[in-house]
């Protein structure tokens, strides 16, 4: 299953996920439950989609969390890792996932979407972004990023269907919005756990923050596309047209509203508990 924006694992300047993305587990998906899906039911799309593994792939930016509040791993000392591996652990991801998810998913929808991706094609499509998901950044999006150069050269069709996709699993941009929140919601609570010293309010952190929205947004786009040249290179262009109208369907954009949602407050959750964490190993540094 996609995901909106890979963030590069929080890459370039640090986005971040948003109140305004868990806000919409309460006001958005609750009209979605008309009858809720079952806890096995749940757990079966989870797999049949790759949602599983697109949790189990937030545990890959754990390594850029030191980075977000000035520090280094090093200051941590060698229980860094281990930190990192118990905090991000991706059993409690999923229960928690799955939690919110058998609340507030729709039985019917939840159909809809697991009836397309246990398809042959379906299938094909989440073993390829189940494997891109677990790539190292390093390997990805250089390779990405080739890929796609030779796409634009070629004038390539399949570069407009990556924006049609990206388009129709996050068309409310809420991706950076998110990506700026959770940053903000980490940071605050590295201060409030001691872990950093803070020279500005909240307000002033999501200000400094917001300047660079525009440029993340660029970066983000192009991250998209290049992750999308690496994810899909072995798809045909009718594959993708397939895949990027059933993406299209407004009952498949809705379930990725709440799996985005679903995603982002994970990310969140498991942010804000690292910095408690940290607060018990790291003197107070002023960012």
């Amino acid at each position: 299953m996609k995901i909106i924006i890979n963030l590069k694992r929080i890459s370039a300047s640090i986005m971040s996920a948003t109140i305004v993305v868990v806000i919409s587990l309460v006001n958005v998906v609750s009209p979605f439950s008309a009858e809720a899906a079952e806890r096995a039911q749940v757990e079966a799309f989870l797999e049949v989609t790759g949602f599983d593994v697109a949790l189990d792939s937030i545990a890959m930016s754990a390594t850029l969390a030191p980075q977000m509040l000035g520090l280094d791993e090093g200051d941590f000392g060698g229980q860094w890792t281990a930190l990192a591996k118990t905090t991000f652990d991706t059993v409690v991801m999923r229960a928690r996932a799955t939690d919110i998810l058998e609340a507030t998913l729709d039985a019917e929808l939840l159909a809809h979407a697991a009836e397309f991706y246990a398809s042959e094609l379906g299938q094909k499509l989440v073993e390829a972004e189940n494997f891109a998901h677990l790539q190292n950044d390093d390997v990805k999006y250089p390779t990405g990023a080739k890929l796609l150069a030779e796409m634009k050269a070629q004038d390539d069709p399949k570069i407009s269907l990556f924006r049609r996709m990206s388009e129709a699993i996050d068309p409310n941009k809420i991706g950076i919005q998110a990506m700026i929140e959770i940053q903000v919601r980490f940071i605050l609570a590295a201060s409030y756990a001691g872990v950093i010293s803070l020279r500005i309010d909240e307000k002033g952190l999501r200000a400094a923050l917001a300047e660079d929205a525009e440029k993340v947004a660029r970066e983000a786009e192009i991250n998209a596309l290049q992750n999308n040249a690496f994810t899909y290179q072995d798809f045909s262009l009718t594959d993708l047209m397939i895949y990027t109208k059933a993406l299209e369907d407004p009952r498949m954009m809705t379930v990725y509203e709440l799996m985005n949602a679903v995603h982002f407050e994970v990310m969140s959750n498991r942010f804000e508990a690292l910095a408690v964490r940290l607060g018990k190993m790291q003197p107070a540094q002023e960012l």
